[in-house]
This record gives C-alpha cells, structure tokens and sequence, in this order.
C-alpha cells in the first residue's frame, strides 16, 4: 500500500515555471513506477509523464515533451514534476500515481492516487 501526497500547485504566469512534488508513504516504493497525469475542467484524466522504477526510463505526452521533466528520488520517497514554459492550457489538476499494470498512458492501470493539486496558468 501506497499513500501519495502531492504539492507545489499554484498559480503561474504563462511562461512561467513550476515544480510539482509527489511525496510516497508505505512500502516498497522504489519498486514501483510513477506517473503523473492531470484534468482539466470538463476533460477527461490525461497522461503526462512517468517514470519507471526499473531503469528510471521516462515517456511523456506529446504536450509535455521539451517542456517537463519528472525525476524519482528512492532515498526520500518522492517523484517531481518540473514544468516550464507553461501555456493557460496547462491549467489543470495534477495528480501522481504509482504501481502501473498495463498501459501507462491508461488510468486504470495505475493503484494508487494522490489527491491532486492545482495549477493555474494565467495569460
């Protein structure tokens, strides 16, 4: 079992820049990939990065791609997100995942949710 809670949500100016922490409490976590995806009002859930807890490979969305990068600390339990070049379309809720048994980019696949934290990206 895996708690997730994450943080640095905010509000940022197009352009701007903001990193996201997801930080992991239970068992196990450096055996587990994590993923962060995000919602926008009126969307569906979307992937956005991952990172694999084997190799510390990553994918990302075509969106994120040149602009994000997530990283995973075992030692401390935590995952991030760093984000740049943001665009007003970023704005969403972020929310990290772990475990994965399946697509990556499938939100069925991830066990466990953090409870999100919001970014507003204003124009």
């Amino acid at each position: 079992q895996v708690h997730l809670v994450e943080s640095g949500g905010g509000v940022v100016q197009s352009g701007g820049s903001l990193r996201l922490s997801c930080a992991a409490s239970g068992r196990n976590f450096d055996s587990y990939s994590v993923a962060w995806f995000r919602q926008a009002p009126g969307k569906w859930r979307e992937f956005v990065a991952m990172i694999r807890w084997n190799d510390f490979g990553t994918i990302y969305a075509e969106s994120a791609k040149g602009r994000f990068t997530i990283a995973k600390n075992n030692a401390e339990n935590t995952t991030s997100l760093q984000m740049s070049s943001l665009k007003p379309e970023t704005t969403a809720i972020y929310y990290c995942a772990a475990y994965s048994a399946g697509r990556y980019d499938n939100t069925g696949s991830w066990n466990y949710w953090g409870q999100g934290t919001h970014v507003t990206v204003s124009s």
